[in-house]
C-alpha cells in the first residue's frame, strides 16, 4: 500500500442499503495539506456541502455516520480554512453533466486523520458558517466509508 493515500467509494444514501455507486474520491498527503481528488458522476449539478463525518457507517440515509468530524470539540462550522470542525472540506463542485472532478485542498488535514471516518456529500451548498446550521448543506445524498488502499 502506498503511504500517504486513502480513498472512499461513494454511493447514494438509501433507506434499504442499495449500493448505487457515484464513483470514488482519492486523498493524498502533500506539503500543503490533504489533496482531495473526486472522480464522481451522476450527481446533481452545483455546489454541495462536502464533509468528513465521525462514524464509518453510511446506513439510514447516511445518518449512522454521525456528526461532522470535530476532534477538538469546537462545535463550530467554519469551513476548511477556519478553526472549527476538522471535517469541513472545500465544497464539492458538480458540473452540468453531473460529474465532479475538481481537485481541492484541505490544509489542516492529513491522510492519517481519515481513519475510521466517512465522506459525506450534502444536497445543498455550504457557506462555511453556523448560519444556517452546518453551512446549509441539508440532506445527506451520498456517502462513502474511507479506507486505506
Amino acid at each position: 500500500s502506498q503511504a500517504g493515500t486513502a480513498s472512499a467509494s461513494v454511493y447514494y444514501t438509501s433507506k434499504d442499503n442499495q449500493q448505487v455507486s457515484v464513483g470514488r474520491v482519492v486523498f493524498t498527503d502533500t506539503p500543503y495539506g490533504l489533496l482531495i481528488q473526486p472522480e464522481l458522476e451522476k450527481l446533481p449539478s452545483g455546489l454541495h456541502g462536502f464533509h468528513l463525518h465521525e462514524h464509518p457507517n453510511c446506513g439510514d440515509m447516511g445518518n449512522h455516520a454521525g456528526g461532522h468530524f470535530d476532534p477538538q470539540q469546537t462545535k463550530k462550522h467554519l469551513g476548511p480554512y477556519g478553526l472549527g470542525h476538522l471535517g469541513d472540506l472545500p465544497a464539492l463542485y458538480v458540473d452540468t453533466n453531473g460529474k465532479a472532478n475538481l481537485v481541492t485542498l484541505a490544509p489542516r488535514l492529513h491522510v492519517h486523520d481519515l481513519k475510521g471516518l466517512t465522506l459525506m456529500i450534502h444536497a445543498d451548498g455550504d457557506n462555511y458558517s453556523d448560519n444556517p446550521p452546518l453551512g446549509g448543506g441539508g440532506s445527506r445524498i451520498a456517502c462513502g466509508v474511507i479506507s486505506s488502499p
